[in-house]
């Protein structure tokens, strides 16, 4: 995708509707931020949550999104930050003395491209991971990763050929659009530009690889540089800069403050992301510019 919305040579996939998916993301992590994406889906714009299987309140997630059958689910794959679903000692070289996996991000990355007895134990993880949503009976809507390691080319790649026997059909990119990023707020405008020029490169080649494989996605994302911070003035200030095209918002919403979300997750605020996402303004916003509620399916 180019910067600018309005150049269509960039972006012949395009149409002139304005299509909306927000997304839940850990869903599955702790129980408050469950009853955070019922919630919002009952009561506001929520139309979709990414479920961490191996989490230790996935079991309490499912039984929610059983009961919400329009509820969207993908598997929300997490190889960094967590704890394996496979066993520790079929994955030792992804995960510590405690069976935990690294917290470094970069030499994680650098291990997984590198190391072929690594990515060996990373398709065993993944496998895993798709296994164990393919036997909670939901539909799986799309899949993501965890710190967004979905588009490390070696991940992706294991993705797309573990997911194809798993009715694998979306995957999230995660493209913010420069110019309505800066416009929506002037938060960080200098990381904004510089992790859009990083990120650039890779995000074409995973468009690339999406596209080959058969696969749907997202033209856009909202909330990479705004994680845990998504208030109602900022969700706000997003819609009214929606592009044309499809749009994934991700947030991590909790009903109220917990132990895991105050280790894991110590700057968010959880609660102000979800009282936006049932905010009477929001839902407003979103009547008011004509923007359409959508899920993975709605993507090409």
């Amino acid at each position: 995708m180019c910067p600018d919305e309005g150049r269509q040579a960039c972006a012949p996939r395009r149409s002139r509707v304005k299509a909306l998916i927000v997304t839940g993301d850990d869903f599955g992590f702790a129980q408050p931020i469950n009853e955070a994406i019922e919630r919002a889906h009952r009561d506001g714009i929520l139309t979709t949550a990414s479920l961490m299987v191996g989490a230790s309140a996935a079991q309490d997630a499912i039984a929610r999104a059983r009961r919400l059958p329009s509820l969207k689910v993908g598997l929300h794959l997490v190889l960094v930050e967590g704890r394996p679903v496979a066993n520790p000692s079929e994955v030792p070289d992804l995960v510590d003395g405690a069976g935990e996996f690294s917290t470094h991000l970069v030499r994680t990355g650098i291990r997984f491209f590198f190391q072929p007895r690594v990515r060996c134990q990373l398709a065993r993880e993944i496998r895993a991971q798709f296994e164990t949503f393919h036997r909670t009976g939901l539909k799986l809507d799309h899949v993501n990763a965890h710190n967004h390691m979905h588009v490390h080319p070696t991940v992706l790649g294991l993705i797309l050929e573990i997911g194809r026997e798993y009715g694998l059909r979306a995957v999230r990119v995660p493209y913010e659009p420069l110019f309505p990023s800066l416009r929506a707020t002037s938060n960080r405008p200098l990381s904004r530009v510089l992790s859009w020029a990083v990120l650039w490169p890779w995000i074409q080649l995973m468009r690339l690889r999406l596209r080959l494989a058969g696969l749907a996605s997202n033209d856009f994302v909202f909330g990479l540089h705004d994680s845990g911070h998504v208030t109602a003035h900022l969700l706000n200030r997003f819609l009214r800069s929606l592009p044309h095209g499809v749009t994934e918002i991700y947030c991590h919403p909790a009903v109220r403050r917990c132990a895991e979300i105050d280790r894991s997750m110590p700057d968010y605020e959880p609660e102000l992301e979800y009282h936006a996402l049932i905010s009477p303004t929001v839902k407003a916003t979103v009547m008011h510019c004509g923007i359409r509620a959508a899920g993975f399916s709605d993507c090409r």
